[in-house]
């Protein structure tokens, strides 16, 4: 696999088809392309962000990723190329962004890519890690760590890294902020020798078992990858390309051109007129005929059935009656007597002698109420 630490302007580079290829983008290189802050002596940590992009167009070729989680961090070109563009280069533009200036610095990546001896390797197999993001596993040191690893368990003469895709550009979900949990990474290798004992595991029935009840399947060179990488051997696809070719080899391919069906018949110009009364009488006229009967029919039992007051007093005890009739009459001059509120005074009320000079007052027999609303007591002069 190929590995690139430094970045330059209009570097050439050669990667071979059908390796892993990675690119590094340094923030270190680009920062003395931006000038340093105002205060001599202070050191520079301005926010740079990358756009990358084929040269002539707004992205990047196809097999081409790129990567970087913060302004603060380097980003990362990577990628599996393909035999389709041997001895083609291919130029990218790497446009840097000074977030703190505003300014921009240009450079050409050109990536010539070289075709490989024995591309493509006839055994291929994918892990999916799930302790790692795709940036910590694009590093050198830990996707040499992880090479090793295979390479002990596999014992193969040639292996390569062919891509490395990460969980999220497979339909996986962005991990909780917590515990330090990783999106994952695919990481498919290829190798010149059969799979080994120890990765056909997975393909015992216990172990599947196992997968479909979302169970820990039980690999015994587990313990080689465990204590650096976290390997969901569920996930884990072999290919083996040897058997796919002697397959498509097999496979009879027709001309490509459908069977003769006759000549195409467009439907008339003159259609015929319908009559839609009928659908007019099943859809409104019906139903509203339904409703009209069911109308009548409720308008009749609580219209034309009803018992009225002479059956019912017929029904009813005298008794009943007699205090229903009590209670009425009893309502009726209470509500007589609520009007009356406003009458004359009884003459018991009035005063008998004068307050000032004591003499006797003839009784008043009067009706208005201006006149008898005097006070009892009238304050003396």
């Amino acid at each position: 696999y190929t590995i690139l630490s430094k970045v330059h302007s209009d570097r050439n580079v050669y990667p071979s088809a059908g390796v892993l290829f990675v690119h590094v983008l340094e923030r270190e290189y680009f920062k003395g392309e931006f000038p340093p802050y105002p205060k001599p002596g202070e050191i520079s940590n301005d926010p740079i962000t990358f756009n990358t992009n084929l040269m002539g167009y707004p992205d990047r070729p196809g097999w081409l990723r790129y990567i970087q989680r913060t302004p603060y961090s380097d980003g990362v070109l990577y990628g599996s190329p393909t035999l389709e563009n041997v001895g083609k280069p291919t130029v990218i533009e790497i446009t840097a962004y000074n977030r703190r200036t505003f300014e921009t610095a240009r450079h050409n990546l050109i990536i010539n890519i070289m075709s490989a001896e024995d591309f493509p390797l006839p055994y291929q197999a994918e892990f999916f890690i799930r302790n790692m993001n795709v940036e910590e596993m694009l590093a050198s040191e830990v996707l040499g760590d992880f090479l090793g690893a295979v390479k002990n368990v596999w014992q193969p003469e040639r292996l390569n890294a062919i891509n490395i895709t990460s969980a999220l550009d497979r339909g996986g979900r962005v991990p909780l902020p917590i515990n330090d949990m990783k999106e994952g990474v695919y990481v498919m290798v290829g190798a010149d020798v059969p799979f080994s004992s120890c990765l056909r595991e997975v393909e015992n029935p216990q172990n599947q078992l196992r997968c479909s009840q979302e169970m820990e399947p039980v690999i015994t060179c587990d313990k080689k990858f465990r204590t650096q990488f976290h390997i969901d051997w569920c996930k884990i696809s072999l290919v083996d390309n040897t058997k796919q070719v002697s397959t498509f080899q097999e496979v009879i391919r027709g001309e490509g051109i459908l069977p003769d069906g006759g000549e195409y018949k467009p439907p008339s110009d003159t259609l015929k007129s319908r009559d839609y009364y009928s659908d007019f009488l099943i859809t409104l006229a019906v139903p509203s005929a339904i409703a009209l009967v069911l109308f009548l029919i409720l308008a009749y039992i609580m219209c034309c059935r009803r018992e009225g007051v002479e059956k019912r007093n017929m029904q009813t005890p005298d008794i009943q009656l007699v205090h229903h009739s009590a209670i009425q009459k009893s309502t009726k001059e209470l509500r007589d007597m609520s009007k009356n509120r406003e009458i004359a005074w009884p003459l018991s009320t009035l005063p008998v002698f004068h307050p000032v000079t004591g003499e006797i007052l003839p009784p008043l027999h009067t009706d208005s109420y201006e006149n008898t609303s005097m006070p009892l007591m009238q304050t003396q002069q």
